[in-house]
């Protein structure tokens, strides 16, 4: 299946803007010098978002493509998402809880466990990692694993509810879905969904804005290339100045949904002939799901040898603060490289037989 273009690229993006948003925050944790001056460090959330909006994106675009088909089948699609989620989420879930609960400990290292291990097991295989992150604060090699959940949540309810739609309907129950489902997340009466940040809507305006594309309802967009323009310079000032941090959330949010999702469509769509074709982007792209999952871990390691080894404490803190970079950027790509050559990739190849 051919892959839309400019979207690996982004994946990686998207992920380093995740790490570095924890990056500083581990370090003034531990008492290292750190660097968070530009916004782009405090745009780990929103990058999450965007990953939301685009998993929204691909995934509907998928089952739609395959109900017009007439070949869209609930069995494969599971067994598909089990195979690229479920083992990598189950390795970094069991070695969280193996670094919190007995590493940590046997280094006579400090950290509170407010959880027995069946709250652990109960929140964690039943993808409510979400919760449990929220309830227990259990680390952040844990907590990271929230976004899992929700997407794991929202595969969950989409698949069955979209098999069972007529295809003609799929647009009308997904803007009624975005729209029905934005106002209960903002309403006070429904103030849990904002507390565990359930936050589906941004992977439903990523359907709505794919079937618009599958429909050819989005034609209009591609008549001058001013409107894709706008919306990649919008994106890039989203995320490296502070002019979108407007009040009310609810505003904020609906913009949120409206300009990534419109600007995935122009990456993908409406790229006027621009397409980013570098192997090695491409390459870190694929890896992406690793970069996620592996960079709190990496991190972690990186702070531990600069506070146990003295050759680093005596570094000036300008020198720290590059190093910290460089090594847990380092580090994490190259984790995430192993993690799928030699682990994931064997369930991707398993994951094709269930592809029509």
């Amino acid at each position: 299946m051919n892959r839309l273009p400019n979207l690996d690229p982004l994946r990686f993006f998207l992920a380093s803007f995740v790490l570095l948003f924890h990056l500083p925050q581990l370090s003034v944790n531990q008492g290292l010098p750190y660097f968070d001056g530009l916004p782009i460090y405090h745009r780990g959330l929103e990058a999450v978002y965007m990953f939301f909006v685009l998993s929204g994106f691909l995934i509907i675009r998928l089952i739609y493509r395959a109900k017009i088909r007439d070949a869209f089948s609930i069995k494969d699609f599971y067994v598909r998402r089990i195979l690229r989620i479920f083992p990598l989420y189950y390795l970094v879930l069991g070695f969280g809880l193996f670094f919190y609960n007995v590493f940590l400990p046997y280094l006579n290292i400090p950290f509170e466990i407010n959880y027995a291990w069946k709250e652990a097991f109960f929140y964690n295989v039943f993808f409510l990692p979400n919760v449990f992150a929220k309830i227990y604060e259990p680390g952040g090699i844990l907590e990271i694993l929230w976004s899992i959940g929700i997407e794991e949540q929202f595969y969950l309810v989409i698949a069955p509810l979209l098999f069972f739609i007529n295809v003609k309907w799929v647009l009308r129950v997904l803007s009624l879905l975005l729209l029905g489902y934005f106002i209960l997340y903002w309403s006070d009466v429904f103030e849990v969904l904002r507390n565990y940040t359930f936050v589906f809507f941004y992977l439903f305006s990523g359907g709505v804005i794919a079937i618009l594309e599958e429909k050819q309802m989005l034609d209009f967009l591609k008549r001058s290339a001013v409107f894709p323009l706008v919306i990649c310079i919008a994106t890039l000032l989203y995320f490296t100045t502070d002019w979108f941090l407007f009040e009310p959330l609810w505003l904020r949010a609906a913009f949120t949904c409206l300009l990534f999702a419109l600007f995935i469509h122009s990456l993908a769509f409406n790229n006027r002939g621009v397409e980013v074709n570098n192997k090695l982007l491409h390459h870190f792209g694929s890896i992406s799901y690793g970069i996620y999952m592996f960079h709190a871990i990496v991190l972690n390691a990186v702070v531990f040898l600069f506070l146990k080894l003295e050759m680093l404490q005596n570094l000036n803190e300008t020198l720290t603060i590059i190093l910290l970079h460089l090594l847990t950027f380092a580090g994490t790509l190259f984790i995430a490289h192993l993690s799928y050559t030699y682990f994931e990739l064997y369930f991707l190849k398993l994951k094709n037989k269930f592809r029509k």
